[in-house]
C-alpha cells in the first residue's frame, strides 16, 4: 500500500492524512529501480540506532554551532511535498521520510522555514511503480503544495510529468529522467548526470595515457538506454572510445563476460552497479587476471564489498560520489547534528540519508531570500534567481539553478562531483571536488 501523509514541521504534529490502494509492481519498474539504487540511493548498513555515527562527531564540533542560531518560523505553514520509493519489493527507502522530517525540523527552528513561515511536509510513496509515481504527483497537486522534493526514486519521469504540467517546482537529489533534465521551467536536479559514469572514467583514461573506457554495467533498461544513447556521443566528444559489457543483474560469476577484458585492450574499466554487482565484477576481473585501472561509483563500495573483495583489489580504485559519506568533514558533522537533534532511527552512514538531507536542505537554501507570497511561481523564480551556493551535504560542490551548470541539461544545478581513492582497507581517505567551476550568470 502506498501512503500519503502530511507531516508538520514541529515535533508532535505529524499525522497520517489517508491511504490509497496500491497496484501491482511492473517488472520493468523493478529493474529501473535497481539501477536507480546504483546511481543515487543505495548503500550498505542498517537503519541503525538513533543518530548512528552522528552524535560523537557533532558533539565534538559543538552541535549548537553546527545547527546555527535559533530562528523559529512563525505563522501559517507552507506545504511542500516529498516523494520517495518508500519500502517496496525492490528496496527499503522508508528511512527517507525520517530524514526529511528531521531536516524540516531544523529548517523550521534554525532557518525560519520558507519566507519566515513553518514548512509542513506532505509525503507519498511511489514504491518504484510508474503508475504510483504519477498518482503521487497528482496527489501533490491536489494537496496544493508549493514545491516537491525527491531524494531517491526510480520513476522520476512519472513523477515529473504531472508536476511539470501543473507548474509546481520539483527538486531532485538525483534523477536520470530525460524530461526533468531538459526542463527549463520548474525542475532542478542536484547531481551532474555525466560525472560519475562518463567524465570521471574518461578523465582517468586521459590521465593514464589511455584511449578507451570499458564500462561493465548492470543490464537493466535505464542503464542500457543511457549507454546506447547519451554515453557514446559524450565519450566521443571527450576523445575517448567506449566499449560496453552489459551483465544481467544477479550474475554471481562474471568470468565469461570479463575474460576478453584481460586479453584485450580495455583501457580504464568503469563499473556501474550496486555493491552485489560490483563484488561479482571485481572478483571476476581478479579471476581473469586483470590488474589495470578501475573506477566505480562510491555506492559500489560498501562494507559488504570490503568483506567480499580482497583489499589489494580495492586499493587505488578511484570512486565518484555525490556526498562525502564515510569521512569526517563539515557536511557529515552537520548531518550528524541534525539527526541527533531532530531525528530517530537514522543511519548517517547510509548514502541515501545524505541525499535526502541534501535535497531538503538545498531547497531551503535556494529559497531563503524569498519574501511575500509563497506560491509555486514565486518558489520557482526564487530558485532560478539564487546566487551560487555551497551544496549542503556535499562538501566542495556548489549549486546554482539558472540552467547553465550543464549546457545541454538545463534542469541540472551542479557541475562536477567528488572523487576519492580507496586506501589499503578499501575505504576513502577523503573526497576531492573535481570538474567544479563557477556557474555563469
Amino acid at each position: 500500500m502506498r501512503k500519503i501523509a502530511i507531516s508538520r514541521g514541529s515535533a508532535g504534529r505529524r499525522r497520517a492524512r489517508g491511504r490509497v490502494a496500491g497496484i501491482r509492481l511492473a517488472a520493468s519498474a523493478a529493474l529501473a529501480a535497481s539501477l536507480f539504487l546504483v546511481a543515487g540511493c543505495g548503500g550498505g548498513g542498517d537503519d541503525g540506532a538513533e543518530g548512528t555515527g552522528g552524535g560523537s562527531t557533532a558533539g565534538a564540533a559543538g552541535a549548537a554551532d553546527l545547527l546555527g542560531p535559533s530562528a523559529p518560523a512563525k505563522g501559517d505553514p507552507v506545504r511542500i511535498g516529498m516523494i520517495s520509493d518508500g519500502k517496496g519489493p525492490v528496496s527499503d527507502l522508508s528511512y527517507e521520510e525520517r530524514v526529511a522530517d528531521a531536516t524540516i525540523e531544523w529548517l523550521n527552528e534554525h532557518r525560519s522555514g520558507i519566507a519566515g513561515r513553518p514548512i509542513e511536509i506532505v509525503k507519498c510513496d511511489a514504491l518504484a511503480d510508474p503508475g504510483k509515481g504519477t498518482d503521487c504527483a497528482n496527489r501533490m497537486v491536489e494537496q496544493d503544495v508549493v514545491a516537491v522534493v525527491v531524494g531517491s526514486s526510480s520513476v522520476g519521469e512519472s513523477i515529473w510529468a504531472p508536476l511539470h504540467e501543473a507548474k509546481i517546482p520539483l527538486m531532485f537529489a538525483n534523477t536520470t529522467a530525460a524530461g526533468a533534465l531538459t526542463d527549463t521551467e520548474t525542475t532542478f536536479n542536484l547531481t551532474d548526470p555525466y560525472f560519475g559514469q562518463i567524465d570521471l572514467p574518461a578523465q582517468q583514461a586521459k590521465d593514464k595515457g589511455l584511449k578507451k573506457v570499458t564500462a561493465v554495467v548492470i543490464d537493466v533498461p535505464v542503464v542500457s538506454a543511457f549507454y546506447k544513447s547519451v554515453a557514446p556521443a559524450r565519450f566521443q566528444k571527450l576523445g575517448v572510445d567506449l566499449d560496453v559489457v552489459s551483465v544481467p543483474p544477479g550474475t554471481a560469476d562474471m568470468t565469461p563476460q570479463l575474460r576478453e577484458i584481460a586479453t584485450g585492450d580495455p583501457g580504464v574499466v568503469s563499473i556501474v552497479g550496486g555493491d552485489a554487482f560490483c563484488i561479482s565484477a571485481l572478483n571476476g576481473l581478479r579471476s581473469v587476471g586483470y590488474d589495470g585501472p578501475v573506477v566505480a561509483l562510491a555506492l559500489c563500495i560498501t562494507d559488504a564489498t570490503r568483506k567480499a573483495v580482497p583489499a589489494d583489489v580495492l586499493e587505488g580504485m578511484a570512486v565518484s560520489a555525490t556526498a562525502p559519506v564515510g569521512t569526517d568533514n563539515p557536511s557529515t558533522r552537520l548531518l550528524g547534528a541534525v539527526v541527533d537533534a531532530y531525528g530517530h532511527d537514522i543511519d548517517v552512514h547510509r548514502p541515501g540519508t545524505m541525499s535526502m538531507f541534501t535535497v531538503v536542505a538545498a531547497f531551503g537554501a535556494a529559497v531563503e531570500g524569498l519574501t511575500g507570497d509563497v506560491t509555486p511561481a514565486s518558489i520557482a523564480a526564487a530558485i532560478k534567481a539564487m546566487p551560487e551556493k555551497d551544496l549542503p551535504g556535499a562538501e566542495g560542490l556548489r549549486f546554482r539553478c539558472n540552467g547553465k551548470a550543464v549546457p545541454d541539461q538545463p534542469g541540472v544545478c551542479v557541475r562536477g562531483g567528488l572523487v576519492a581513492t580507496l586506501n589499503d582497507k578499501g575505504e576513502p581517505d577523503g573526497f576531492t571536488p573535481v570538474g567544479v567551476s563557477p556557474i555563469e550568470n
